[in-house]
């Protein structure tokens, strides 16, 4: 397998398996979204440490966070995932599967607009289409919704923010995992420690939800993994259009499986949203080859 093909597979499988993500979280209920996150949390950090300590990476690792600028800037994406967690477990387990999978279809838009205000980024013609069209689709969905998409806004906004984050650290993706759930340790297993001591978590009470809440870790990190193989094998502009096939497996799921209701509204919301990430992915596209033409001559 070219190291092209291999990853085309090990991005697709990435992309995939968080698409199927609604399909796994409800197999934790009756346990609430804190709970969950705690237990995703927790378990990340075991089967990162032991898969640091595979590598001989450990104690390198941990060197990382004595660096008090690193320290902080691994506790703000800590709170950024965090946020994104939350918020996607608590959506999927109460019927809005498919405004998440709006919050991942608008994430790209966010990107854009980051790059405007945060680094005075200048704009090609066709990454303004894609801005206006995006915005069009949010005011259109939230007159549906009768409400902002806060669901959906909120994790778009969290997980683009911790994009940025992560962006300035340069960390590899295991390391940057590790140090995130070590910072978040205290609290989350402290909370599991709460729970268990009142008698109220689920760990433990039967074989198939503990082994299923256990397994949540090594079901955040296999994916994440993955798509950190894939970006060092595919160019950005494959990476920013493999990442489409997440949203369109949520919705997907959202609406033959979860049967959610898709009003008339919706739709054309939806359909606004995906022209503006059709505008964005035909620049990507004609921006690669651009560059492309330009590396060769």
């Amino acid at each position: 397998m070219t190291r092209y093909k291999s990853g085309l597979f090990f991005g697709i499988t990435a992309y995939t398996l968080w698409g199927a993500f609604p399909l796994y979280w409800p197999l934790l209920k009756p346990a609430g979204a804190l709970e969950i996150v705690s237990h995703r949390a927790v378990w990340t950090l075991f089967f990162c440490v032991v898969a640091l300590g595979i590598n001989k990476q450990l104690k390198s690792t941990i060197l990382i966070i004595g660096n008090r600028k690193t320290f902080l800037r691994l506790a703000l994406a800590t709170v950024f995932i965090s946020t994104n967690w939350l918020t996607y477990i608590w959506g999927v387990n109460h019927g809005h599967v498919v405004e998440t999978a709006l919050g991942y279809y608008v994430i790209p838009i966010i990107m854009i607009g980051f790059g405007i205000f945060l680094f005075h980024e200048t704009l090609r013609p066709l990454q303004w289409i894609t801005v206006g069209l995006g915005a069009l689709g949010v005011v259109v969905l939230t007159i549906d919704f009768g409400r902002l998409p806060w669901i959906a806004l909120a994790l778009a906004i969290s997980w683009s923010s911790y994009g940025l984050v992560k962006k300035t650290l340069n960390l590899g993706a295991l390391q940057g995992l590790a140090l995130e759930t070590l910072i978040s340790f205290p609290f989350y297993g402290g909370y599991l420690i709460y729970l268990g001591i009142n008698g109220t978590g689920l760990l433990g009470t039967a074989p198939g939800i503990s082994i299923l809440l256990i397994s949540a870790g090594i079901v955040t990190a296999i994916p994440l993994l993955s798509f950190n193989a894939s970006t060092t094998r595919l160019p950005f502009t494959i990476i920013g259009l493999l990442q489409y096939i997440t949203p369109t497996i949520l919705f997907l799921v959202g609406v033959l499986v979860r049967h959610e209701n898709m009003p008339t509204g919706r739709w054309i919301g939806f359909v606004i949203i995906w022209l503006a990430l059709l505008a964005l992915a035909i620049d990507l596209v004609r921006s690669s080859r651009t560059l492309n033409n330009s590396v060769t001559e």
